[in-house]
């Protein structure tokens, strides 16, 4: 237990972890993040007269490490280079911690409006591309910002490219640019960064550069821990719940391959969220979701073990690779069924998955089915 006298202090004791003094360097010389962190800040320098307005873009379904990204670099471009700016999304936030960041953040992040791509001549792209099927941002247009961590598939036009699949997370990128600049980083600002590092690289392990780990202990002493566990823990819908419940009732089993089909649900989220949790059934290797959302069939893809790419996998078992993506043991993509697809629509393209994910994991189609959570 904590002596009285620091749980009387308990709240500057959680939102600053190291004792006051040098922070240490994030990053050693020569390290990739950090040239790209001071690519950054250099074109904001040299461009800063011409920027504004800029559009700050995320994906359609924005998760942590995107809306940390695109906020950092709202702060960044407003505060240190006066650079006016608005962060925008086409979609929904789906996950309640989503939801929660934003919101006990007070983050300034809007809907985009019908018209917007016209009315700001200058747009960044963040944590997405163009090209990418996540976004409405014209592939022939030019960008002039975008930074991202995953693998490009198309050629695209940018003033700025920031693209490193090594980082972990697009965060990491921007927290490094934060920390260059050496000065005291507002707390939403490190808090939304920490979160966002967090999430993406599964609470350090996908963090494959040593450099990763240091700058999100750096990030993490400008942050504030009892927000962090709020936004980590937040209270959760029955619907929530409910396709939880569905997805386990749901889930079969063959070959190390656990996968489960959600039917309609209220955000694409909550696809990911269930196959994540599916991947903890002691001894599986794979774990596959789908839900039904909008006239598409969403769907996620997880792995244990680094024996292929799980984004690779989920390109081969759809028609058109660009539709699906990830990083590293994740993926996931959507394609469309139909304008206003029947039941029999529905059920025939999750068959159509199904089948095509077990061939290309060279899992039998016949025997060894079975529902390991309905009663025997």
């Amino acid at each position: 237990r904590m002596p009285s006298e620091a749980l009387a202090k308990e709240g500057k004791l959680l939102r600053r972890i190291p004792p006051s003094g040098k922070v240490p360097r994030a990053c050693p010389r020569g390290s990739m993040i950090l040239k790209n962190a001071r690519k950054i800040l250099r074109f904001l320098s040299r461009k800063k007269d011409v920027l504004s307005p800029l559009l700050i873009m995320m994906h359609d379904y924005p998760d942590p490490d995107a809306i940390a990204s695109a906020y950092a670099l709202h702060y960044l471009a407003e505060r240190e280079f006066g650079v006016q700016t608005r962060i925008v999304y086409r979609g929904i936030i789906g996950r309640m911690e989503n939801r929660s960041m934003v919101s006990i953040l007070k983050l300034p992040i809007h809907k985009l409006r019908s018209g917007d791509l016209k009315r700001y001549p200058h747009v960044a792209l963040l944590d997405t591309q163009p090209g990418f099927e996540n976004n409405c941002f014209p592939l022939t247009r030019r960008a002039q910002m975008v930074i991202d961590q995953h693998p490009s598939i198309a050629r695209f036009t940018a003033d700025l490219s920031v693209i490193d699949p090594e980082c972990g997370a697009t965060s990491v990128i921007l927290a490094q640019a934060l920390l260059s600049l050496k000065r005291e980083i507002p707390v939403p600002v490190a808090t939304a960064l920490a979160y966002g590092i967090l999430t993406d690289t599964m609470n350090l392990y996908r963090a494959r550069q040593p450099d990763i780990s240091q700058i999100y202990l750096n990030i993490l002493s400008h942050s504030d821990m009892r927000i962090l566990a709020r936004i980590q823990n937040p209270l959760r819908s029955r619907r929530f719940f409910t396709s939880l419940g569905r997805g386990i009732h749901q889930a079969t089993v063959r070959r190390g391959l656990i996968l489960s089909h959600l039917g309609a649900v209220e955000s694409p989220d909550l696809v990911a969220q269930v196959a994540d949790f599916l991947l903890s059934y002691k001894g599986m290797n794979y774990a596959a979701c789908t839900g039904r959302y909008k006239g598409k069939l969403y769907v996620s893809l997880r792995m244990q073990k680094m024996t292929a790419s799980a984004p690779d996998i989920l390109r081969d078992v759809f028609t058109n690779p660009r539709n699906a993506g990830g990083h590293g043991l994740i993926a996931g993509g959507s394609f469309t069924v139909g304008a206003n697809p029947g039941e029999e629509n529905w059920e025939a393209a999750e068959g159509t998955f199904t089948e095509r994910l077990m061939k290309r994991l060279r899992i039998p189609l016949k025997g060894d089915l079975y529902y390991p959570f309905r009663p025997t």
